[in-house]
């Protein structure tokens, strides 16, 4: 079998695969500017072949996710480690991709201005594991941080996450299951103390997305 020939795009999916926890093909799509899914399932699947990517089919309704494999991160010069997928997670991880994308389109944010939540805990380096948020990123000279709560933590955890999230952005975006949940009435309660907090319902976020995909 010839050996695959790398283009630039290539690299952008390996590192988007990277930097996100929970990556599907339609998420791929997007990312690396795809004209649809087919075609760039085309390109996946020459990347799988070569063995730079992993295809996992973890739980079942949610489609395959896709990591980098030991090939992979040594081409685009990140650790091999290898990180644990946790089925309890997946759910939210998606989200918070579906997220990404839906600010990428109607907020017009670069998706190479977004810094996600590993990249955070990466430029932190060793020490205190601290709070980071889902992904972030500055406009306007402001800087926005998105978290994407759609199941309701302690009141305690929670509220530490406001405030850590009010002293450090301008602007702290919270994505929730609806108006109606427990989780935005307690948004929605804090605004008087922390008016930096926005929150969007995640029907939204899955309506504009199924304008996109």
């Amino acid at each position: 079998m010839d050996k695959l020939r790398l283009v630039e795009r290539d690299y952008l999916i390996l590192n988007e695969i990277y930097r996100w926890r929970a990556v599907t093909g339609r998420h791929i799509t997007v990312l690396a500017g795809f004209p649809s899914l087919r075609t760039c399932d085309r390109r996946l699947n020459k990347l799988l072949s070569a063995d730079y990517i992993a295809r996992q089919k973890i739980l079942y309704g949610v489609p395959s996710l896709y990591s980098l494999t030991s090939s992979g991160k040594a081409l685009i010069g990140v650790p091999d480690k290898t990180g644990r997928i946790r089925a309890e997670q997946i759910i939210h991880d998606i989200a918070v991709l579906d997220t990404a994308i839906y600010f990428n389109r109607k907020y017009a944010i670069a998706f190479s201005d977004m810094i996600t939540e590993k990249q955070l805990h990466k430029q932190d380096g060793f020490g205190i594991r601290r709070h980071r948020p889902d992904f972030v990123f500055k406009k306007s000279q402001k800087s926005f941080c998105v978290e994407v709560e759609l199941n309701l933590k302690s009141k305690g955890r929670f509220e530490k996450n406001i405030i850590s999230d009010f002293m450090d952005y301008h602007i702290q975006f919270w994505i929730v299951p609806d108006f109606n949940s427990k989780i935005s009435t307690y948004l929605a309660n804090k605004k008087n103390d922390y008016h930096n907090i926005r929150i969007i319902e995640f029907t939204e976020v899955k309506n504009g997305l199924n304008e996109i995909i």
